[in-house]
């Protein structure tokens, strides 16, 4: 027999994910290839969808026509898919630590570490982080989403590169991430 003080924490903790799952936060980018000829056309090559749901910030989605390997995956600062990729500014790093790895505490807000694509150029997304947000101070919307041309070293080089961007070279790819709920 169950007794009705169980009934009643199980509903209240029902009630509780219930409530925290309507107040999930949705966004989303599509990722174009880096282009510094502003004026033609832009080449999508994917789309990723972030979801927060408490203090976790889901990431999931699926880009081609990347080169395989390991590619440096960085929120920078500023919400412009110009000249490049390089009008986004910097990493997004508003505590202004020095570059890392996701599970580092000390590193950028924008620093997400690396995504690996197939040998057939395709990499499928499914990431989770507890240091960027979709609202408040360390809200990454309205900034941009960049894949790197090289691998992120997580600020373990021994280049000056190294503490600000893991030496991941060229930017090769963008979108900026926009609220969708």
């Amino acid at each position: 027999m169950i007794s009705g003080t169980f009934l009643q924490a199980a509903l209240v903790f029902i009630l509780l994910i219930a409530e925290i799952r309507a107040d999930a936060v949705k966004a989303r980018a599509y990722v174009v290839k880096a282009n510094k000829d502003n004026n033609a056309p832009l080449q999508s090559i994917g789309v990723l969808d972030f979801t927060q749901i408490g203090g976790t910030v889901k990431i999931n989605g699926t880009l081609r026509e990347l080169t395989p390997g390991l590619h440096g995956f960085h929120v920078h600062d500023k919400g412009d898919i110009g000249n490049g990729c390089m009008a986004a500014g910097a990493h997004f790093n508003p505590t202004n630590k020095t570059h890392g790895g996701p599970t580092d505490i000390e590193r950028h807000v924008g620093d997400l570490g690396n995504i690996q694509a197939s040998e057939s150029g395709i990499a499928n997304l499914s990431m989770e982080d507890t240091v960027i947000s979709l609202h408040g101070p360390f809200s990454i919307v309205g900034r941009t989403i960049v894949v790197h041309e090289r691998v992120d070293d997580l600020g373990r080089g021994n280049t000056e590169a190294s503490k600000t961007t893991g030496d991941s070279g060229a930017r090769i790819a963008c979108g900026i991430i926009g609220i969708i709920n």
